[in-house]
């Protein structure tokens, strides 16, 4: 059974707390991403995506200059570097969600995993979450 460890993106660019939101979308932006980890150190403590600077911050009038931490993601799925594929399509299809942060023991943050990484594994369970991902709650 393949772990995480052995499909996930190691090296993961995070944003810190106290950072802006001007920050987290130019990073997003050199990056190509929709979302970033945030970290106290290499801790992870949330997420915050284009959808939540858009959402909760632009809908809201929140300026540019607000901290990541007033808009972020609290409540984060994530999983372990030991967990296996298997597992982790599981918590994407039920939180439908296409990407999740890989955390070691002490919920250090250790790398990425999107559906995309897994599917140059395992096509054909990738094809499953990704409906039950897509289907409207």
């Amino acid at each position: 059974m393949q772990t995480i460890a052995e499909v996930m993106t190691p090296d993961v660019e995070v944003v810190a707390p106290e950072e802006t939101l001007r920050d987290a979308a130019r990073a997003m932006a050199d990056l190509d991403v929709g979302s970033l980890p945030v970290c106290d150190g290499r801790k992870l403590i949330g997420m915050i995506t284009d959808r939540d600077i858009t959402i909760r911050a632009v809908a809201e009038g929140k300026s540019s200059d607000t901290a990541v931490s007033e808009v972020m993601t609290n409540d984060v799925v994530w999983c372990t570097d030991t967990d296996t594929v298997d597992d982790v399509l599981q918590q994407m299809s039920d939180a439908q969600i296409r990407r999740i942060p890989v955390v070691d023991r002490d919920r250090q943050l250790v790398g990425i995993v999107a559906l995309g990484d897994i599917a140059l594994e395992e096509q054909d369970d990738v094809d499953e979450t990704l409906r039950d991902i897509s289907m409207p709650t």
